[in-house]
């Protein structure tokens, strides 16, 4: 079930992260996932959390949207927040679905919490249609992998992001904010893509976008940081 640390911290991922108040959602992810989803009818969006994206899609027409998250104190809200998508509590990989039941499926930036990496990528291929879509976005792995982050140089007077062991899978338990830690998995993009293809989900997109003017704006001393992409995003249909 949901890490304890996730149910602990979860009015901090409310506060920060949704209802607009963060604009890597509010000016690139939303956006995103309504034109990558376009004509999709039915839809499970993994790790929904307090749903605010299974709202934005059904507020954008996608009228059957389908909520799953293995907090209790997420779904909670979202069903308080309501908005149009109805919830269930549940693990990505094992799914309360019957096979085919859903033309797309969205994962946003929960993959990197998810442990059972294989059987989640199984489940999302079962619950697919034959054609359906699977937009699956990510830290992106090769400049989010643990030990990089941003370096300031003053000798050099050069400012550039150090990357970290990119190859080597692991799971550490991360401070993203004071006080609040939350376990994170890296794996290399390669991981995930030959993952999907074994389970008969093959990629036909991707996106690296350059960070969104509002995130940029609260780190204006990181002049360069518009040439890094903190998102990745893969596109895959289920053949």
């Amino acid at each position: 079930m949901s890490h304890p640390s996730w149910e602990e911290h979860a009015q901090w991922w409310q506060d920060g992260f949704t209802d607009g108040v963060d604009p890597e959602y509010v000016e690139q992810i939303e956006p995103l996932i309504v034109e990558e989803l376009a004509g999709a009818t039915r839809v499970l969006d993994i790790g929904t959390g307090e749903g605010q994206l299974a709202r934005h899609l059904h507020h954008h027409g996608v009228h059957a949207v389908v909520g799953v998250d293995p907090s209790h104190a997420q779904i909670e809200t979202a069903r308080a927040r309501a908005g149009g998508p109805r919830y269930a509590r549940s693990e990505a990989a094992a799914l309360p679905f019957a096979s085919g039941s859903f033309d797309a499926v969205l994962a946003c930036l929960v993959f990197e919490h998810i442990v059972e990496v294989d059987a989640a990528i199984a489940e999302v291929a079962r619950v697919l249609a034959p054609g359906g879509v699977f937009l699956f976005l990510l830290n992106h792995p090769i400049l989010q992998a643990p030990g990089s982050g941003w370096v300031d140089d003053h000798i050099l007077e050069e400012q550039y992001w150090r990357i970290g062991p990119y190859l080597v899978e692991s799971i550490d338990d991360e401070e993203i904010a004071p006080g609040i830690v939350l376990p994170f998995i890296h794996r290399p993009i390669s991981r995930y893509v030959n993952t999907l293809v074994a389970h008969g989900l093959l990629v036909e997109g991707m996106r690296e976008p350059a960070p969104p003017p509002g995130f940029l704006a609260r780190a204006a001393e990181y002049a360069e940081a518009a040439a890094y992409p903190r998102l990745l995003t893969l596109r895959a249909r289920r053949h």
